[in-house]
C-alpha cells in the first residue's frame, strides 16, 4: 500500500487485544503502539478511565504496552487536550507526540500554532469522527431518568447509528439521540453546534462512519505524515487496510452531511433564542452579572494562552461581579478566534452560557469576514492576535 492525501481505507488493528477493547476494529490504538515502537513519535498524549467512565483523565504515555489503557471511547469525557500540550507538554517543541483528537483538540491545536504556543511538525494528530460529547453529569442524570439504570453498574457507553448505548450486566440499554435532546438531555450544547464533524485538518482522520460488512475504522489520508504512518504500520504488521466499498463512501458522506444540517438547525435555534439588539444585549448582561471573577473562561480558552488576571482589570482590584466590560475584553479579545469548544461554558461554576455568546459572535463575524477559526494557519481579521504575545522571537506563524 502506498498511500497518498485523500485515500480512503477500511483499516483493523491485527493485535488482538485491541480488536476486542478499542472501538470499530482497533486501528486508532494500534496505529499510536506502532507510532511509538517505531519511534515515530517520543510519547502519546490520550485519556482513560479514571475512577468511572464519566471520569476521564488525561495521561502521557511512553511505553507501547500501556496503549491498551486509553482504548475505547469515553463520549462522557470532556477534557480539551489542545491546551494540555501547551500548558504540560512545553508545546511539544522538544517533544514528539502522538494523539487521538477530537476536531475542536485539532482546532485548539492550531489555534494555539498561530501564537507560537505550540509546533505542530512535533504533533501527528489522529482526528476523530465526532458527533458530539456529553457532560458527566448529564450522563448520569440521562442513566437514571431515561435509561433507568444505575448509572454506577454502567460498564461501557457508545453512540452508534444515531443512538446513545449504555452496556451494564443486565444488557445494552439504547435510546435515539433524537429523542433525548427533545427532551434537554444528550449532547453539549456546543457539540450539538460544531459542524466539525470530521477533522481534515488532522494527519489522519478516523471513525465508523462509513464501514459497511466489516469491523473497522474508517480512515481518510490527510496529510503526508499521515501517509507515512499509515504505509509503515501496515508494512509491520500492526495494522491491515483494504479499500472502502462504493456504497460505504455514500454512506460516509450522507451521515457527514445530516451531521452538519442538524448542527446548522440547533445553531439557529440557540442564535434565535439570544434574541437582536437590546434584548440580546440585556440577556448578556444579566447572565455575566452572576460572574465571580475566577478567570476560569480565560485560562481554558485555547485563543488566550498568555492572558494573565492582570490584563483584565476594569474596575477595583477584587470586585465581585466585575463590570460588564470584563466581559466585553473577553469577547472582544477572542472574538473570531473561538473555536467553539464549550470549556468556558462547562467550566464555568456560576453556569453562564459564554460558549453561546461566543460562539454567536464567532459565527458572526465568520460571515462577514470569511475567516473559520481553527481550520489552518491563516490568522484572524477581527481580533488583535498579537495582544498575547510574548516577546521572545515569535511570530505570527506560530514558528520560531
Amino acid at each position: 500500500m502506498k498511500p497518498l492525501k485523500g485515500d480512503k481505507f477500511y483499516v483493523r488493528a491485527c493485535d488482538r487485544e485491541f480488536l476486542e477493547k478499542g472501538e470499530s476494529g482497533g486501528a486508532v490504538s494500534a496505529l499510536l503502539k506502532f507510532a511509538l515502537e517505531s519511534g515515530s513519535v517520543d510519547a502519546v498524549l490520550g485519556v482513560r478511565k479514571g475512577a468511572d467512565l464519566y471520569d476521564a483523565v488525561p495521561v502521557l504515555i511512553t511505553d507501547p504496552a500501556e496503549i491498551s489503557d486509553i482504548s475505547g471511547s469515553l463520549h462522557c469525557g470532556t477534557l480539551l487536550l489542545s491546551r494540555l500540550f501547551s500548558s504540560y507538554l512545553g508545546g511539544a517543541k522538544d517533544l514528539k507526540v502522538a494523539a487521538a483528537l477530537k476536531g475542536c483538540d485539532v482546532m485548539g491545536l492550531y489555534e494555539l500554532a498561530k501564537r507560537g504556543e505550540v509546533r505542530l511538525e512535533n504533533i501527528l494528530m489522529l482526528g476523530l469522527n465526532c458527533g458530539g460529547s456529553i457532560s458527566p453529569e448529564m450522563a448520569r442524570k440521562m442513566a437514571v431518568e431515561k435509561f433507568a439504570v444505575d448509572p454506577d453498574s454502567v460498564e461501557k457507553e457508545r453512540i452508534s447509528k444515531g443512538k446513545f448505548i449504555f452496556k451494564t450486566p443486565e444488557g445494552e440499554f439504547s435510546v435515539p439521540m433524537d429523542e433525548l435532546e427533545e427532551e434537554g438531555y444528550g449532547r453539549r450544547s456546543n457539540c450539538r453546534r460544531c459542524k466539525l464533524k470530521i477533522p481534515r485538518q488532522a494527519d489522519l482522520a478516523c471513525g465508523e462512519w462509513g464501514v459497511i460488512g466489516t469491523e473497522a475504522t474508517f480512515v481518510e489520508v490527510c496529510s503526508a505524515k499521515g501517509a507515512e504512518l499509515l504505509e509503515k504500520a501496515e508494512a509491520s504488521g500492526a495494522i491491515e487496510a483494504s479499500s472502502p466499498v462504493p456504497k460505504g463512501l455514500e454512506v460516509r458522506g450522507k451521515i457527514e452531511q445530516s451531521m452538519l444540517n442538524l448542527a446548522e438547525e440547533w445553531r439557529e435555534k440557540d442564535f434565535r433564542a439570544l434574541g437582536e439588539g437590546k434584548a440580546s444585549l440585556k440577556q448578556l448582561i444579566n447572565e455575566t452579572s452572576r460572574c465571580i471573577k475566577c478567570y476560569t473562561c480565560i485560562e481554558v480558552c485555547p485563543a488566550l494562552p498568555h492572558a494573565k488576571p492582570s490584563d483584565f482589570t476594569v474596575d477595583a482590584s477584587g470586585k465581585v461581579p466585575p463590570a460588564f466590560a470584563f466581559h466585553t475584553l473577553r469577547y472582544s479579545l477572542v472574538a473570531d478566534s473561538c473555536i467553539n469548544c464549550g470549556q468556558c461554558e462547562e467550566l464555568c461554576p456560576m453556569d453562564i452560557p459564554n460558549a453561546l455568546f461566543m460562539h454567536s459572535f464567532a459565527v458572526e463575524l465568520q460571515e462577514l469576514y470569511g475567516y473559520r477559526a481553527g481550520e489552518d494557519l491563516s490568522l484572524p481579521t477581527v481580533a488583535p492576535l498579537e495582544a498575547f504575545f510574548h516577546e521572545k522571537g515569535q511570530n505570527k506563524s506560530g514558528k520560531r
